[in-house]
């Protein structure tokens, strides 16, 4: 699961947590879930669905990119402008998502941001897996919440 050269203690440390607290939605569980969700979206490895549109680590599709843009992100500017900030650009577009790491890794949170339900406990690997199925992956996604309890309990153990 992980990609060669990629340590992902590293990743978790100064992409994942430091991204979260540039955009003040840094917690344990927010870190575990992002380290958690790249590992089973993209072993941290791909860059761009195999067969599919999604993009970049975390796998987001372009129309979801820009659903939290339109029906989210303009509706909050502070959490928006610190967006933009880290994306390095007033207007980011979904191309982004493949390079930019740290912007990747904002726009995965802000998906989550959007659910219902509060974040799991941020110890709890079969809790994580589970919200991500639900909440990121879709009913419909080919995500199995008992399989990837293992890449969520890596993601807590890094």
């Amino acid at each position: 699961m992980i990609a060669p050269g990629l340590q992902i203690s590293q990743f978790k440390l100064l992409i994942i947590r430091t991204t979260l607290q540039e955009i003040g939605l840094a917690s344990d569980a927010a870190v575990n879930l992002l380290l958690g969700t790249a590992l089973v979206e993209s072993g941290i490895y791909f860059l761009r669905q195999v067969k599919g549109p999604a993009l970049g680590l975390w796998q987001m599709e372009p129309a979801t990119h820009d659903d939290c843009w339109h029906t989210f992100l303009n509706q909050k500017p502070d959490l928006a402008q610190a967006v933009r900030l880290i994306a390095g650009r007033e207007t980011p577009t979904a191309s982004l998502l493949i390079g930019n790491l740290p912007y990747a890794c904002a726009m995965a949170r802000i998906k989550y941001l959007r659910a219902p339900s509060p974040l799991p406990v941020a110890t709890d690997a079969t809790a994580l897996s589970a919200y991500h199925k639900q909440f990121y992956n879709t009913p419909l996604g080919a995500a199995d919440p008992a399989k990837n309890a293992a890449a969520f309990q890596q993601a807590i153990n890094a």
